[in-house]
C-alpha cells in the first residue's frame, strides 16, 4: 500500500511539473518558482500571441527576404547593350533612341520601388516592358525585310539573328518576371510558396521533402523566368515548368513565334548560301 501510494505522489508531482513549465512559457511568468504575471496584463498576452503564431503558423514555407530587383535592371541594360551592337539598317529610329528611353525610364521606377509607390512602379515597368518588346518586333520585322536584298554578309547576318535571339529571351524573362502573382511586389507582400503562374519543378517536391532539398520558403526569381524564356526559345516550348496562366500562354506563344521566325529566316539564307 505505501509504494502504491508514493508511486501516485510521484506521477502526481511529475504532472503538476510539466503543467507548471507549460503555464510558464504560456504565460510569460516563471510558473515553477510560483511567480506568475496577471492574465489581463498587457505583458501576458504577447507571449500568448507569439506561442500560438509559433505553433500554428507554417514557418518553413514563410518568405522573409525581399525579392531582388539588381538582376532586372541588369536585364535591361544588357538589352541597351545589345541594341547598340546591331547593325544601323535592323534599328528602328535613331541608334541612341531606345537605350535613352529605357535609362530614362529605369531611374523613376526604381526610385518609385524605393518610395514604397507601388503602383507607379508597376506601370513604368510594364512600359519598359512594352517599349523594348515593339522594338524587338521593328528589328525582327526590319531583318525579313533585308534578307532577300543579300546586303549583309553571312557572318554578320548570323550575328544580328543571334543578337535578336537573346534579346527575345531577355525580354519576355522580363515579361513573366513583372506578371507572375502580381508583380515582385505583390509576391514580397504575399509571401507564398512557389507561383501562381508557372509549375515549377519545386512546387511539385512533397512537403515533407522539401528540407531535404533546401526548397522549404523556395519562390522563383528572375534567374528561373530567364530560364523559361531561355528554354522556350530553344525548344520551341515549355521544358522546365509548364504553364497555368492565360497571359503567360499568350506571350509563350508571342516569344515562340519570334524565335522560330529567327531560326527559320537564318537556315532558309544558310540553305541559300550553300
Amino acid at each position: 500500500m505505501n509504494t502504491d501510494r508514493y508511486r501516485f505522489l510521484f506521477v502526481f508531482y511529475r504532472r503538476k511539473t510539466v503543467t507548471a513549465i507549460f503555464l510558464d512559457r504560456w504565460e510569460g511568468g516563471n510558473a515553477v518558482s510560483g511567480h506568475f504575471r496577471p492574465r489581463g496584463s498587457e505583458a501576458s498576452h504577447q507571449p500568448r500571441t507569439s506561442l500560438i503564431a509559433e505553433v500554428m503558423s507554417p514557418s518553413r514555407d514563410r518568405i522573409d527576404k525581399p525579392e531582388p530587383r539588381w538582376q532586372a535592371v541588369l536585364a535591361f541594360l544588357a538589352i541597351c547593350t545589345i541594341y547598340l551592337a546591331l547593325p544601323r539598317n535592323l534599328i528602328v529610329g535613331p541608334t541612341w533612341l531606345l537605350p535613352t528611353v529605357i535609362i530614362v525610364l529605369l531611374v523613376p521606377t526604381v526610385v518609385s520601388h524605393r518610395a514604397g509607390k507601388h503602383s507607379l512602379n508597376r506601370i513604368l515597368g510594364i512600359i519598359i516592358n512594352g517599349i523594348t518588346t515593339l522594338a524587338l518586333i521593328g528589328s525582327v520585322i526590319l531583318l525579313v525585310r533585308a534578307l532577300p536584298s543579300h546586303r549583309e554578309s553571312p557572318l554578320q547576318l548570323l550575328r544580328s539573328g543571334g543578337l535578336l535571339w537573346l534579346t527575345n529571351v531577355i525580354v519576355f524573362a522580363l515579361w513573366y518576371w513583372r506578371l507572375d502573382g502580381g508583380g515582385p511586389t505583390v509576391r514580397d507582400k504575399r509571401r507564398e510558396f512557389g507561383s501562381r503562374s508557372f509549375v515549377f519543378p519545386q512546387m511539385q517536391i512533397e512537403n515533407i521533402e522539401r528540407s531535404r532539398f533546401s526548397v522549404e520558403g523556395w519562390r522563383p526569381g528572375f534567374v528561373d523566368y530567364l530560364f523559361i524564356a531561355f528554354t522556350q526559345s530553344s525548344t520551341f516550348g515549355p521544358t522546365d515548368a509548364p504553364l497555368l496562366a492565360r497571359w503567360a500562354k499568350l506571350l509563350a506563344m508571342c516569344q515562340i513565334f519570334i524565335s522560330l521566325s529567327i531560326v527559320v529566316l537564318l537556315i532558309s539564307r544558310a540553305v541559300g548560301i550553300l
